[in-house]
């Protein structure tokens, strides 16, 4: 009966495998060559890369960290630099468009005062022959038209911000007036503008042509 059930139970179990060891009547089975190389396995030398790294030092952390520090200083300051000198450029070329704006045609308006100042004498100079004792209405009608132009012409200049100046009885200011002449002061104080022999001119608050002046002196007696 015993033997029966063994040799039921070694049915069960199959064929011994390669390797192994098989007792008859046993149902023990011993593995050899494959039990002692998963041994081995397991029992080996650990792969040198799972051994743990040497971490580094205090010292060797706190000195990077430093140096990082430094090096974000020093990125920080030349971006504040760079930073800045952007904004100067900036604010240079927007200066520099807006003057071109400006005065961009002061070389014209150079040219137009002379004309200016030949249609004023010539106004002038009607103006002198149109008098009430002169009968003749031609002259009194040019004049009057020339008054006009002339009027009109002032205008003009200071729609686009061209200016007469008018110095006299003020300060003389080497900036905006040229001395041809000095004469005594009569009434005035030593230094003052007397009279203007050509009139000058501003564009913009920006002396385009120095006034001729003649300056008041003390008389020497």
């Amino acid at each position: 009966m015993a033997a029966r059930s063994l040799r039921r139970f070694g049915t069960v179990l199959g064929p011994p495998r390669r390797g192994s060891l098989y007792f008859r009547g046993s149902p023990c089975v011993f593995s050899t060559a494959a039990q002692q190389r998963s041994t081995g396995d397991e029992c080996g030398p650990e792969d040198p890369r799972d051994e743990p790294k040497h971490p580094l030092s205090d010292c060797a952390l706190e000195r990077k960290a430093i140096k990082l520090e430094e090096q974000v200083r020093d990125l920080t300051e030349r971006y504040r630099k760079a930073l800045a000198d952007s904004e100067n450029v900036r604010r240079r070329t927007q200066k520099f468009v807006e003057d071109a704006k400006l005065f961009g045609i002061q070389s014209f308006c150079r040219d137009l005062v002379e004309v200016a100042d030949i249609l004023e004498k010539t106004a002038e100079s009607a103006a002198e022959e149109a008098e009430p004792s002169n009968p003749n209405p031609t002259l009194k009608k040019i004049y009057e038209g020339l008054s006009l132009i002339e009027a009109k012409l002032q205008s003009v200049f200071a729609k686009h911000g061209l200016q007469k100046m008018n110095p006299v009885g003020g300060k003389y200011d080497p900036y905006d007036h040229e001395i041809v002449c000095h004469v005594p002061a009569e009434g005035m104080q030593p230094g003052t503008i007397a009279l203007v022999t050509q009139d000058g001119y501003k564009l913009h608050g920006r002396t385009i042509r120095h006034a001729l002046v003649g300056v008041a002196v003390e008389s020497q007696e």
